[in-house]
């Protein structure tokens, strides 16, 4: 990625295209910039608990997608179906700033659960943001 080319573009341009995250083996970093919901006991750094809702997973990927289509300044990035994962480019209003989502939908126990993932690019500290998005996402997969 082109930290120029990232800080300039529109959507999801200038992020180079990423691979799939295994949920269960990421390693969050040091810096306060993330948040995380995964389903209980799935992810021991876990910052937020991703509530199992009574769908199957390809209908609840199918509401990440949707809730995601809903958010302002979100771009989707990437997608892997058959993980029913994707990834999307949420901008600050301001700046310009890139922050990349990661979401994948997996069965638990009768219905299914997700893996939630903010992250900014750039910097340390987000004030917050991402945890703050990582909340509004959920409830916003959760309404519908």
């Amino acid at each position: 990625m082109n930290p120029i080319s990232a800080l300039t573009g529109r959507g999801a341009e200038g992020i180079a295209l990423p691979a799939p995250l295994d949920f269960r083996a990421l390693r969050l970093p040091r810096s306060p910039n993330t948040c995380l919901a995964a389903p209980p006991g799935l992810h021991p750094s876990a910052h937020l608990a991703a509530p199992a809702l009574p769908l199957d997973p390809d209908a609840l990927f199918a509401r990440i997608e949707r809730a995601a289509a809903a958010m302002p300044r979100t771009h989707l990035l990437a997608r892997w179906p058959d993980r029913r994962q994707a990834q999307w480019v949420a901008r600050t209003p301001l700046m310009n700033w890139p922050d990349v989502i990661a979401a994948e939908a997996v069965a638990v126990g009768g219905g299914a659960s997700l893996f939630l993932y903010s992250r900014s690019l750039f910097g340390w500290s987000d004030l917050g943001a991402n945890r703050r998005r990582v909340e509004a996402w959920l409830s916003a997969i959760e309404r519908e």
